[in-house]
């Protein structure tokens, strides 16, 4: 018994550390990068919807808001007192929800993890978030033009954490922070993808993403829900599926449905949107994954 238990935590050990080498540079980078922006950079990428807002862009603003969304480096429950800031201020409820949605989905930091699922991977990911984060917009635009999509009661920008006088110290906490939220769930994405290499038959994996693409689809999108806890967490997961023989297009539709339904930011978003425009946000986060994976797939 003991001879069996001592085989199988070697082979989980060769896998576990064959994945951690090849991904753990791009979650390193993602870290400093993102700390980076965070720490230098975060103020004037948020000022910068506030000089959309005033350029009058009208339907064209979305599309600038939706990209800094995606370099903005914030969590969800960052992003909301900073989006009701804005509305405070006089923001459009389109370009908030462009803003926001594309916010939820990507950041720089996950935008340099991603790059270790490789370059096809990391444009789709970069795009399909870039688009949902557009649509979202248009359709707040046009579906709610007459309405009030958001409520933003009670909620106040949170003084920044990054205060230290000394830039190079405010930089290092920062760095610390970034490290001891996503660590974790960086470790147990390597230890469930050395389990997945180890136990989880390749003909079974195949049978079920492969043979059976639109049922991989929907199936990708699913468990996008309950499984994606931090994106860091789930590039080694990815990776290994991809490897397996996922379809790009279901991995875009995880990609997708993950963060947007991501327990805590569906806590945060519950709050400002109320139960009705909430019920709309999850079909809305839903259809998106699933028509971007078809597409993917069919391209």
């Amino acid at each position: 018994m003991f001879e069996i238990i001592q085989r199988e935590a070697t082979y989980l050990w060769y896998y576990f550390e064959v994945q951690l080498r090849q991904i753990v540079f791009y979650w390193a980078l993602g870290i400093v990068i993102g700390s980076v922006i965070s720490v230098f950079g975060k103020q004037k990428i948020h000022s910068l919807m506030t000089v959309i807002q005033d350029k009058h862009l009208g339907v064209l603003g979305i599309i600038p808001a939706s990209m800094i969304g995606i370099a903005s480096p914030l969590c969800m429950y960052g992003t909301i007192p900073i989006a009701a800031s804005f509305s405070q201020k006089g923001m459009r409820d389109d370009y908030l929800a462009a803003f926001m949605m594309s916010s939820v989905l990507l950041n720089p930091q996950l935008l340099i993890y991603s790059a270790a699922l490789g370059n096809y991977a990391l444009c789709v990911r970069f795009i399909s978030c870039f688009l949902c984060g557009i649509t979202a917009g248009l359709v707040v635009r046009f579906c709610f033009k007459d309405k009030h999509f958001f409520n933003f009661d009670g909620f106040s920008e949170r003084a920044s954490r990054d205060t230290d006088p000394n830039l190079f110290i405010r930089l290092l906490k920062n760095i610390g922070r970034n490290i001891r939220a996503t660590g974790p769930w960086f470790l147990m994405g390597i230890i469930l993808s050395a389990v997945f290499q180890r136990y989880v038959p390749s003909d079974a994996f195949a049978n079920l993403f492969v043979n059976n693409r639109g049922f991989g689809l929907l199936m990708a999108a699913t468990i996008g829900v309950p499984l994606y806890a931090c994106g860091g967490g789930t590039i080694p997961l990815l990776q290994q599926w991809l490897v397996s023989g996922m379809s790009m297009g279901s991995a875009t539709a995880f990609m997708i449905t993950g963060p947007a339904t991501k327990i805590t930011n569906l806590g945060a978003l519950k709050i400002v949107l109320g139960i009705k425009h909430f019920a709309f946000y999850i079909a809305f986060v839903m259809l998106f994954a699933l028509v971007s994976g078809l597409i993917v797939n069919l391209i």
